[in-house]
């Protein structure tokens, strides 16, 4: 709904907003059900050509040409295999404790591992949004499968990655831990949506909501960590980002 002139304007602000929090580069999770083509190139573009953060492109869509055409350097980003939580679209295993269905799936494993296999032969990064337990394993098993036609050194090299990824079980970490996937993750969600009382417990019920989010589980396993802010589900801000992954509502999962 924005013309081209106030989008342009629009991402110099939220540009120099970044600078002054000290965030030197920004990683822009586009897509064809987020945003549009017009709108990352052109973020592309004034990156590129005015001072600030630099910008680093992701197109979520099982179209590696299309990424590549683009300028991204994944056909990564929210490339959905699930939903949310809080709308009941996150893929789970178990009903919702609030809601008598499993959630959405939209990639099944065959789907994961096509879009890694050519995301991998191409020379891209892989990523897709993941939050229920039903989404990960679906990924895990793609990613897998993908491993065994190209070989687990070429997958691992390729750094794909998991966005979200927040119901994990213990063979979950394993698995990501073996395959070379990055969880990139947002620990200000646990900050406003954990806890006892929170939106988590109150879709998952209090057991399953404190596996949520097991951030020190994952780097015992040796599995990279990103942090991000999912912006604008939650705000730029680095260093409430450490701070909510450090005082993690559930303690076993906190970091150091």
């Amino acid at each position: 709904a924005l013309a081209p002139a106030q989008r342009t304007e629009a991402q110099r602000a939220a540009l120099a907003h970044a600078a002054s929090l000290g965030i030197g580069t920004v990683h822009e999770c586009a897509g064809p059900d987020i945003s549009s083509e017009d709108d990352l190139t052109g973020l592309l573009r004034l990156a590129a050509s005015e001072p600030g953060p630099r910008v680093i492109g992701y197109w979520a869509e099982q179209d590696v040409d299309k990424a590549r055409e683009l300028g991204a350097v994944g056909a990564a980003g929210d490339l959905f295999v699930d939903g949310a939580l809080g709308s009941h679209t996150a893929c789970l295993h178990e009903p919702y404790a609030d809601a008598g269905h499993t959630g959405t799936a939209y990639l099944d494993a065959d789907a994961v591992a096509a879009h890694v296999v050519t995301c991998t032969e191409a020379g891209l990064q892989a990523g897709f949004h993941a939050i229920g337990d039903a989404a990960v394993t679906a990924v895990v098993r793609g990613v897998r499968a993908a491993a065994d036609k190209l070989g687990l050194a070429r997958v691992r090299a390729a750094r794909h990655r998991v966005e979200h990824a927040e119901m994990l079980t213990p063979e979950h970490i394993a698995a990501f831990a073996e395959l070379g996937l990055t969880a990139s993750v947002q620990p200000a969600f646990d900050a406003l949506w954990g806890g006892e009382d929170g939106m988590y417990a109150r879709r998952l019920g209090a057991e399953r909501a404190r596996t949520l989010n097991p951030y020190a589980a994952l780097l015992r396993a040796g599995v990279p960590l990103a942090f991000g802010s999912d912006s604008p589900v939650t705000p730029l801000d680095p260093w409430g980002t450490v701070r909510a992954a450090a005082f993690h509502r559930t303690p076993e999962h906190r970091v150091s």
